[in-house]
């Protein structure tokens, strides 16, 4: 006996009860309710985000078995309708996105797989690889990203007239919104100049693409399908290091686009010239065109970003609750997207509300709760100069001698871990130096503590005197 819909989602969640822990079906599918089922076409109402991303990334199968044994459809079209804002009972209705490959024409394939220019979908069935939900809408502007955003919105708004940044090289720590805003600017270009061939993927898919294309004896063709596209996004340059034949490829790619007018866009997690194993032709030709850094969010921003997301999810959190993280959470933007999904997922299972107590048991697991503000630049550098023996003026002179250079390097490390200050103040703290100076410094310091057993023993001696 065919069942009605109703009675099918009741069997659903008895299916899911049998598969799943207490404790998973608690956090989900005791949240998610059936709103119809009409053609195939079935939509659920789910409290927020939050309880979405989690079915559609843990749960996809399991509910794809579901629907096939109760709905006898494996086919079903799955919508959510999600809870937006409870204050003003809004609601928005998505459509559940399944994953396609880099090219999607008639003959479909793997994103790993070499693309080529014969079997280059036209422009309406090239799948961009972009990112819906990382739009200008949700890229909020700050004093530590409105550089970056304004050069990203006028490249994105009029992309003729915007060659003077060309390529467009956006830099920064990981984190702080690289890859939302060079989304937000192929989402952007798409709606405007939706004529125009638009592909954003990440420097290591780009590498495993091309040992496909010399393993298969098909680098013509990698490079001439990537010859057909009008916008270029590659993420995570600083994967290309080091990578002498991709580059290569690369550094023609390069040329093509740039002579044809086309536009590139890039993101690493440092300018550039702190970019080691880098070839010295690709170097100066992504110093062409712009360098735009995005720093470690200020504090209003990350209040900002905080307050979009609370939103978002349809939460009430008190206003000392929002300050209190984004005082002490200011590396990332995840970790105030981790947070917030963490004090939910809390709230939701243990049926708790949303308070400084609950904070206090998670916080420690996103940062350590010691006040960074206690601890100033001065004393980093008075503690850091009486270790090794060397005086303030030689710290931020000019001298480069390999240990005051070291010092110097080891002084700006601490204080990016230590203190809220943005790279360029670091840098001015000590001896007027440039973002990429630090950035550099900060990378060099990372790079011997993997290695090196001193380094890391020099600096924890530093930081025990910090916390004296």
């Amino acid at each position: 006996m065919e069942l009605n819909p109703q009675s099918a989602w009741e069997r659903c969640l008895d299916f899911y009860r049998s598969n799943i822990s207490p404790e998973q079906y608690n956090l989900t599918f005791a949240y998610t309710s059936m709103e119809s089922y009409s053609n195939g076409k079935l939509i659920l109402s789910v409290p927020s985000s939050f309880i979405r991303d989690l079915l559609e990334k843990d749960f996809q199968p399991l509910m794809r078995a579901s629907f096939k044994k109760y709905f006898g459809n494996d086919k079903v079209e799955l919508y959510y309708r999600i809870m937006m804002d409870k204050t003003n009972n809004k609601t928005t209705i998505e459509k559940q996105e399944a994953q396609k490959p880099i090219v999607n024409g008639k003959q479909e394939r793997p994103a790993n797989v070499t693309p080529d220019e014969i079997m280059a979908p036209a422009v309406d069935d090239l799948d961009s690889q972009l990112k819906p939900e990382y739009n200008f809408d949700s890229y909020l502007e700050g004093e530590s990203n409105r550089l970056a955003r304004s050069v990203g919105e006028a490249i994105a708004n009029d992309p003729a007239r915007a060659h003077t940044f060309n390529p467009f090289f956006v830099f920064g720590p990981s984190g702080c919104g690289k890859t939302h805003l060079i989304n937000a600017i192929g989402l952007r270009i798409k709606d405007l100049h939706p004529r125009l061939r638009v592909l954003y993927l990440s420097a290591q898919l780009f590498t495993v693409q091309y040992t496909d294309a010399v393993r298969n004896n098909r680098v013509n063709d990698f490079i001439g399908f990537y010859q057909t596209i009008d916008v270029l996004i590659l993420d995570d340059i600083q994967e290309l290091s080091g990578k002498s034949a991709t580059q290569n490829t690369f550094f023609h790619i390069f040329n093509h686009l740039q002579m044809n007018n086309k536009h590139i866009i890039l993101a690493a997690d440092r300018p550039p010239m702190a970019i080691e194993g880098l070839e010295d032709r690709l170097l100066t030709r992504f110093k062409w065109g712009l360098q735009a850094e995005i720093e470690k969010p200020t504090k209003s921003l990350r209040c900002s970003i905080l307050n979009a997301k609370v939103t978002k999810e349809g939460l009430h959190i008190p206003e000392s609750v929002i300050n209190y993280i984004s005082e002490n959470i200011d590396e990332s933007v995840r970790d105030l997207e981790g947070i917030i999904n963490s004090l939910l997922a809390f709230s939701i299972v243990y049926k708790c509300d949303i308070n400084m107590q609950l904070v206090n048991k998670i916080m420690p697991r996103f940062a350590d709760v010691n006040k960074k503000e206690s601890i100033s630049i001065d004393r980093i550098k008075e503690i850091v100069c009486n270790h090794f023996g060397v005086t303030e003026d030689e710290l931020c002179s000019r001298n480069r001698k390999q240990k005051i250079a070291y010092v110097r390097q080891l002084a700006m490390y601490v204080a990016s871990k230590h203190t809220s200050m943005s790279n360029v103040q670091i840098g001015i703290n000590l001896g007027n130096r440039n973002h990429a100076t630090v950035i550099h410094a900060l990378n060099q310091v990372k790079n011997l503590l993997d290695v090196d057993a001193q380094t890391r023993q020099e600096l924890k001696r530093i930081e025990d005197e910090l916390a004296n």
